[in-house]
């Protein structure tokens, strides 16, 4: 049976909350509310927050000028040397106002952070819910700049800070000093804006390593589009736009994308993932609830909400409607053609309208979980990394697959 959560996105917090919306129209969840919780259980894996106390003097701190930190569970057994780094999602700010508001949360500051997390998923210490990775050292790398951990700037005025790449150096440099240094194999991964960071710092992360290292990188629902919205807008690329130039992101850009391209096209993901030189996975659903919900659908371009009851439910899209869906998708599998080319590579492109499969415990390994044929994500991912076999899959179009544990936009 198909599980089906509510996604409950930032918009309604606000309604409640008193901000003014007429005036916010950047913020519309680009505050990437956490959608990846699993469903509670007293034996979750409970982890607490550090700190990394030498950030500020190098610069490395969140929007609002507080310490960036992590949660760090260590590895046992035959997992003692080797470390996966999770890099937290949530969205992205593009303007001053959206930045300031962010900042009062815990994207952008980790006076509002949770002292503790939940690890489930690809950070689950148990075998039988994460049996590749569960005794390895597990990481979650907190999200606090904006720009997935990419801006090199700052807001004198509304004192704001983007640090996101100062972020991720005093990260790693702090996991190195911590035993990271003698990994004997290592995995970055991310969720989100986390899984587009991870896309932007996979060679970085290889280069942290001695060649004998073996290093690879997993992206979960961080292959965003460069789409056409149902108004026949871009968006996201508006979107993108306004992160990149106010949070100086074009100086971290790859060079091999931001010589032949502007930078904003750069922050596609689209665009940098076939040369990047690390091997490299890729898990998304062909039909990402976040993009149907802001990319493709958003509010502003269906004014007369001609698409709600389709976009909250498909049952009751019509013909045209899901073949905006079906184009969507080919457009995703047309991304990522080269990409797969390559041996080295992974794909897992489930037809699902979903978002972040990997830290959830109920798509990453139970006996419900989404599969493609009968392989299901954490087993994909485990074949891939240890190279036990090829992992090219990619789902048949919607509706055909019945292990969907699709997101319900409302």
């Amino acid at each position: 049976m198909i599980m089906k959560l509510v996604l409950l996105w930032v918009l309604g917090l606000w309604s409640v909350s008193g901000i003014d919306l007429s005036r916010s129209e950047s913020f519309l969840s680009y505050l990437d509310e956490e959608v990846t919780v699993s469903p509670g259980s007293t034996t979750t894996l409970i982890v607490p927050l550090t700190l990394i106390q030498g950030a500020a003097s190098k610069g490395a701190v969140c929007l609002d000028g507080t310490l960036p930190g992590y949660h760090l569970h260590r590895g046992f057994g035959s997992g003692a040397n080797s470390w996966v780094i999770h890099l937290e999602g949530g969205g992205w700010c593009n303007t001053i106002r959206s930045c300031v508001f962010r900042k009062t949360t815990r994207r952008g500051s980790s006076k509002f952070m949770e002292k503790s997390i939940n690890f489930t998923g690809i950070l689950s210490n148990k075998a039988e819910e994460n049996p590749d990775f569960y005794n390895w050292n597990r990481v979650r790398v907190r999200y606090c700049d904006g720009a997935s951990f990419a801006g090199e700037g700052q807001n004198e005025a509304n004192k704001l800070y983007f640090r996101g790449q100062r972020i991720w150096l005093a990260a790693m440099e702090e996991l190195m000093a911590k035993g990271m240094q003698n990994a004997n194999q290592a995995l970055l991964s991310g969720c989100s804006a986390g899984g587009l960071a991870s896309i932007l710092h996979c060679d970085e992360f290889k280069n942290l390593f001695l060649e004998t290292t073996k290093v690879k990188c997993l992206s979960d629902a961080g292959l965003f589009l460069d789409a056409t919205d149902v108004a026949g807008g871009h968006t996201l690329r508006d979107m993108y736009e306004g992160v990149v130039t106010l949070q100086g992101v074009q100086k971290n850009l790859p060079s091999t994308c931001t010589s032949q391209k502007d930078p904003t096209s750069c922050f596609f993901p689209q665009n940098l993932v076939s040369n990047v030189k690390t091997p490299m996975f890729l898990l998304n659903a062909a039909y990402d609830a976040w993009q149907v919900d802001q990319s493709l659908i958003p509010s502003l371009a269906d004014p007369h909400g001609l698409w709600r009851a389709c976009k909250t439910d498909r049952s009751h899209c019509n013909s045209s409607q899901i073949q905006f869906f079906q184009d969507f998708r080919n457009q995703m599998l047309d991304a990522v053609k080269i990409f797969s080319e390559s041996n080295q590579n992974g794909l897992f492109i489930n037809s699902c309208f979903a978002h972040c499969q990997s830290e959830r415990k109920d798509t990453w390994y139970e006996n419900d979980s989404p599969r493609i044929g009968n392989k299901g994500i954490a087993v994909s991912v485990g074949d891939w990394f240890f190279d036990r076999t090829a992992v090219k899959a990619i789902d048949c179009p919607y509706s055909c697959d019945k292990t969907c544990h699709d997101v319900i936009l409302k």
